[in-house]
């Protein structure tokens, strides 16, 4: 699924996502709780304002962003709600 994503450019040039729109829908990202690259894409595995899992890929070549993955709040190996 396609998606709008925000990012921070860091100190070293890296973007880093901080909100995402699903829709109209804006997320807000509390906490990277993981990332990793592969030849043509990278991808960070992030805690939204909702307490759901999402994973947020990153096309080089096109700059385009999906979401790959998500997982509700409350389900099983979820985040605890803090």
């Amino acid at each position: 699924m396609r998606i709008r994503v925000e990012c921070y450019a860091g100190y070293r040039g890296e973007e880093t996502p901080r909100r995402f729109w699903l829709g109209a829908k804006k997320i807000e990202v509390q906490d990277v709780l993981d990332r990793w690259m592969d030849p043509d894409h990278r991808y960070f595995k992030v805690l939204g304002h909702d307490k759901a899992v999402y994973i947020l890929r990153h096309d080089a070549i096109s700059w385009d962003w999906d979401l790959t993955f998500y997982q509700q709040a409350g389900t099983p190996n979820a985040p605890a709600a803090s």
